[in-house]
């Protein structure tokens, strides 16, 4: 593709002598970082062990989060298929979901799972879909599986096309702060029914809430999610809000919630 190209730990170990394989965690992709600011690279791709999640670092070190990748992946093909679908989870940023909205598209949020995305996908005929996890399914000029090399190729492609940083296709969009998945130890007997007492509580008290997958609850300047992992024995939470503040005053309304929750189901 003519770029310049450095390859770290290329070598295959299935020690894991380096790091654990999982690019979508920022202590993973550390020595990435400090390559990319070293080299003065444009940006930076990660790669977990089997390269169906991909990672990536902007010019400046930081990380860019699988709901901004669809960001960008989104408005390149919207670009050019007007009004296409394009699924994502319920863990993804509020952003993602309205700048889709924004520039003519129709935005799904489905269930957390790359076998649930690509299943969505399928049957709505969308154009891309994406989870936090870094699996990015392309239909559009692809087969509609997640594979990262391609992906990668998809990102450079666009960033070579438009001339300018990375971290300056995604400058427009609104400021948020938000957390990272976090994941709360819960018994696989408990788990679901514990989002579910949570979802009830929720929706009892009056609030706006998604229930696709767990409970998204809305707030005026942004959400919170509690929802049971499907292969984990643990509730993964997130949260996003347009301030600090904000984002404290959701998190603890949840957690709070989730709190009542674990008492009433006996955990």
């Amino acid at each position: 593709m003519g770029c310049d190209s450095h390859a770290l730990f290329s070598e295959p170990d299935g020690r894991f002598p380096n790091h654990h394989p999982d690019p979508t965690v920022e202590e993973n992709v550390r020595d990435l970082i400090a390559t990319v600011k070293r080299d003065g690279a444009e940006l930076g791709i990660a790669f977990d062990g089997d390269a169906d999640r991909v990672g990536l670092v902007d010019h400046t070190g930081r990380v860019i989060w699988g709901d901004e990748m669809l960001v960008v992946f989104a408005r390149d093909i919207l670009a050019r298929q007007p009004g296409a679908t394009i699924v994502s989870e319920v863990k993804c940023s509020q952003r993602l979901f309205d700048d889709i909205e924004k520039r003519g598209g129709k935005a799904i949020m489905w269930k957390a799972g790359h076998s649930l995305i690509k299943a969505k996908m399928k049957e709505t005929g969308a154009a891309l879909g994406g989870e936090m996890s870094g699996h990015m399914f392309f239909a559009d000029r692809y087969f509609g599986y997640d594979d990262a090399i391609y992906a990668a190729c998809r990102m450079l492609d666009i960033v070579a096309r438009a001339g300018r940083p990375l971290a300056e296709l995604l400058a427009d969009l609104p400021p948020a702060v938000s957390t990272p998945e976090i994941r709360v130890d819960c018994p696989d007997a408990l788990k679901f029914m514990i989002a579910d007492k949570a979802k009830e509580k929720f929706s009892r008290a009056g609030y706006d809430i998604i229930d696709v997958d767990g409970v998204r609850v809305k707030f005026p300047e942004g959400w919170g999610l509690i929802r049971a992992s499907n292969t984990q024995p643990v509730l993964v939470l997130r949260f996003e809000a347009s301030t600090p503040e904000k984002l404290a005053e959701y998190r603890a309304t949840v957690e709070q919630t989730l709190a009542e929750a674990k008492r009433e189901v006996g955990s």
